[in-house]
């Protein structure tokens, strides 16, 4: 149907209308003598495409989605930064296997390498095809742990984490492919690069292999694991900010041990579950007032992609009536509350405060030493 020419003139009018709603967009397709199964096949397209904007910019207008291949594509620009890391290390001819809907595939082929993609869903796999029309690419419909890898020198492998059902899987072992498979990967072929959820525990990564942790514009997306032969250093968090990629890397050394400053940094996701907080904390001279926690203090503010940076305006009661005087003492109203180490129920707390001050801030529940913490700061840059 992709390729059809009444569908790609049903798609055009559906982008015509898709922003006038479900009811009023179909009825306009209808009143223009689409059939109704190809109308709702094409509306459904168009506010994928929309939906899709946020990932790839203004490659979704030509690009082809189902709903779970949207959901679990990988955003351009960390796709297409893999890609790049990749051709310069040399690889040729990779294999995307559980390619989806060929988001990474793309990506791979843009970078001028030759794609083989392979999809187990026949459906998803023409989508794929759709998507990598034109590029130095061949998509295979099958089992990816059975791919004939002839003449590849990399694999990339994105293993599915739901269930048929839509549930999320949480076991390695029940990943699809495997994870004995993928992990294999390492040594069957020159290069190869994993795709994981951003939980993964360190204690699962192999000898030798770099583990990435990957935010984008606040959000923690994936980890990845590249294979010894692609490892620069043991851990790397990647931070992109409005597209563009900051790295940090290092090893899990732990930070020094001191007491709050006058700035308190948030480190980014990448970053703490990266184990980098250490290294953070050496590029702006701070510390960590407790070992387990990951807010770091300096005496002076930073301008960093890797963190949000709080100047400290008091440290509050823990006790909900002392806190809440001492934050209408402060004019709050506007209250924006972080936690990392505490106990307390966020929620129960904001409604607990009962706020209604004019000014706003921004209170971090942690601990100090071996005691609970509550500091108000107000946002610095």
């Amino acid at each position: 149907m992709l390729d059809a020419p009444e569908f790609a003139a049903a798609l055009v009018a559906a982008e015509a209308v898709v922003d006038r709603g479900p009811v009023a967009a179909a009825t306009a397709l209808r009143a223009a003598g689409v059939p109704p199964d190809l109308a709702a096949t094409a509306l459904t397209q168009a506010a994928l495409r929309r939906a899709a904007v946020g990932k790839f910019g203004a490659a979704a207008a030509s690009m082809f989605f189902t709903r779970t291949g949207l959901e679990q594509a990988t955003r351009a620009p960390v796709s297409a930064a893999r890609a790049r890391r990749l051709a310069l290390a040399g690889a040729t001819r990779v294999a995307d296997l559980g390619c989806g809907i060929g988001a990474d595939s793309r990506a791979f082929a843009l970078a001028g390498l030759s794609v083989l993609a392979v999809e187990a869903d026949p459906e998803t796999a023409i989508v794929a095809a759709a998507n990598l029309r034109g590029l130095d690419a061949s998509v295979v419909t099958g089992d990816a742990t059975t791919a004939d890898l002839t003449g590849v020198d990399a694999a990339f492998c994105d293993p599915a984490r739901r269930t048929a059902g839509g549930r999320r899987v949480f076991s390695p072992a029940a990943l699809s492919p495997p994870w004995d498979f993928a992990v294999g990967l390492f040594t069957r072929l020159r290069f190869a690069v994993l795709k994981l959820a951003p939980g993964l525990p360190h204690d699962l990564v192999p000898p030798g292999a770099e583990a990435q942790w990957v935010s984008v514009d606040g959000d923690l997306v994936e980890a990845a694991l590249w294979s010894p032969s692609l490892a620069a250093v043991p851990r790397r968090a990647t931070v992109f900010r409005a597209g563009v990629a900051h790295e940090l890397t290092g090893d899990a050394a732990p930070a020094p041990v001191g007491g709050p400053r006058r700035y308190v940094f948030d480190p980014d996701g990448a970053v703490t579950r990266a184990g980098l907080v250490g290294a953070f904390a050496e590029t702006v001279d701070g510390v960590v007032a407790d070992p387990s926690i990951g807010f770091v203090y300096a005496e002076k503010p930073a301008g960093t992609p890797f963190a949000r940076c709080l100047e400290v305006v008091d440290e509050l009661p823990v006790a909900v009536k002392k806190m809440r005087a001492a934050l209408r003492s402060y004019d709050i109203g506007r209250l924006e509350i972080r936690k990392r180490g505490s106990a307390l129920d966020v929620e129960k707390l904001r409604h607990d405060l009962r706020l209604s001050g004019t000014g706003d801030g921004v209170l971090l529940l942690t601990r100090i030493a071996d005691r609970p913490a509550a500091l108000l700061c107000r946002r610095g840059e």
